[in-house]
């Protein structure tokens, strides 16, 4: 295993710093925190148009098809930039969901539509969100909580549990958020992250809703948790990169703060952890990759 970086992977990660230093500064940031939606659509149009938002999907879906390694590296400079809007959310825990677990006329109908940041969807899961057969229909009940731009989503992947005497397993199924019975509310969070409470009143589903088979969700719904669960770790990475880097600058600016030894040794003890957690991040997504 060699966790070092290729040339390709330094060149993404230098462009991908210049451009968001240019294009995401703490001001759209801020803008983006109190617009409501935390989002922006011209930043949003502008990574559509450089590949990010599909840039391991397959390129016969619009994507780029580069290494899952690669996505880390994007994501640990979108996570130092405090990149605003629904990144995590739909181009890596939806799209992978689609792209495992959907049929092909679901992935040539979504992914490529997600990778040009014309659509944004979401997942919506959680105890009391069931699917149940009625006369011959498939129906959709329950509530979702805390669920990630909700608000600004054009459709919702459910992950649904059975009614009792259905079926055993996770059925996924897609919803268009502005239908009268899917009803989203916003929950109130600190730094107003956009998280939302997703009800459902007993809506019928069509024949093309469900993604992939029913009661067949579940392979799909994990391996894109795990993609998602390792791209987190990157954008935690890199706000915790910025966060020393600040921290250092801030004691050589302080006359006497930087010669220190106790602010030298906790300057040091972050460093120690950053350098861990980069390893371990790495290292998961290259257990992922290798399958």
């Amino acid at each position: 295993m060699n966790f070092g970086l290729t040339s390709e992977q330094e060149e993404l990660g230098n462009f991908a710093r210049k451009f968001l230093e240019r294009e995401c500064p703490t001001s759209l940031v801020r803008q983006a925190e109190d617009s409501g939606t935390g989002h922006s659509q011209e930043l949003w149009q502008k990574m559509a148009g450089l590949g990010w938002l599909g840039i391991c999907l397959p390129q016969n879906y619009g994507g780029s098809d580069r290494p899952f390694t690669d996505q880390v590296v994007l994501f640990e400079e979108f996570g130092r930039a405090l990149v605003p809007g629904p990144l995590l959310t739909s181009s890596v825990l939806a799209s992978q969901i689609i792209l495992h677990g959907g049929n092909d006329q679901q992935k040539h109908e979504l992914l490529p539509g997600m990778v040009q940041g014309e659509l944004i969807l979401t997942l919506a899961r959680g105890e009391r969100l069931e699917t149940s057969s009625q006369s011959g229909d498939l129906i959709l009940s329950g509530e979702s909580s805390f669920v990630r731009h909700a608000g600004l989503a054009n459709q919702l992947i459910c992950a649904t549990r059975p009614a009792i005497g259905a079926w055993p397993d996770t059925t996924l199924v897609l919803v268009d958020r502005g239908v009268k019975e899917v009803i989203v509310t916003g929950m109130e969070s600190i730094a107003n992250y956009p998280q939302y409470m997703v009800e459902f009143d007993d809506f019928a589903l069509s024949d093309d809703a469900v993604l992939g088979e029913i009661a067949e969700g579940r392979v799909a719904l994990e391996l894109a948790i795990q993609r998602a669960t390792v791209i987190q770790c990157a954008e935690t990475l890199g706000r915790s990169q910025k966060v020393l880097e600040m921290v250092v600058e801030h004691a050589n600016n302080q006359q006497g703060v930087a010669t220190s030894q106790s602010i030298q040794h906790r300057c040091a003890d972050l460093k120690v952890a950053l350098d861990a957690g980069r390893l371990l991040t790495y290292q998961a997504a290259w257990k992922l990759e290798q399958g």
